[in-house]
C-alpha cells in the first residue's frame, strides 16, 4: 500500500547560537542556553493567550540531519544502536521533539531554554506541556 505524501509547512523557525554539528549540546536541556523560535507572521494568531504556558512541545525538522543513518553509538555508550532505540538527531525522519520551558512571548517570538536546535532549523509545530497528559504512570 503506497501512501499520500506527507506535506510540512514550517510555521517559523529557530535562532540560537548553535551553527554547526558540535555547537548544539547532547541534549537542550543539559545546556543554559537560551534560543528564540521566531513564529510566522500568518500563524502568530495561533500563540493566542500562549504566555500563561510553562513547557511547550516543540518539533523541529532537522534539515541538515544524515537521514541514511540507522545505527549509532550514543554518547558515554560503547554499544551501537538502532536509530529509533536513541535520541539521535541523524534519522529518516529528522523530526526533532523537545520539550522546552517557555520565558517569554513577545511580538511573534518564544524565549524558550531547553532547545538543542541550530539556528535556522525550520520549526514544524508546537505544542503545550501537559504534566496531567504526559506524566508518567506509576505500575
Amino acid at each position: 500500500m503506497t501512501s499520500p505524501p506527507i506535506e510540512l509547512h514550517p510555521i517559523g523557525y529557530v535562532r540560537s547560537p548553535y551553527k554547526a554539528k558540535g555547537d548544539a549540546p547532547r541534549q537542550g536541556r543539559l545546556s543554559d542556553t537560551i534560543s528564540e523560535i521566531v513564529v510566522d507572521e500568518r500563524y502568530r494568531p495561533a500563540l493566542y493567550q500562549m504566555e500563561g504556558q510553562k513547557h511547550l512541545w516543540v518539533l523541529c525538522w532537522f534539515d541538515r540531519a544524515d537521514r541514511t543513518v540507522l545505527r549509532a553509538i550514543p554518547p558515554g555508550t560503547v554499544y551501537e544502536k538502532g536509530v529509533f532505540a536513541i535520541r539521535s538527531p541523524d534519522r529518516p525522519n529528522p523530526v526533532s521533539l523537545c520539550m522546552v520551558d517557555l520565558l517569554e512571548v513577545k511580538d511573534g517570538v518564544l524565549k524558550v531554554w531547553g532547545l538543542d536546535a541550530f539556528d535556522g532549523t525550520p520549526v514544524i509545530d508546537i505544542k503545550v506541556y501537559s504534566a496531567e497528559i504526559y506524566g508518567v504512570r506509576q505500575g
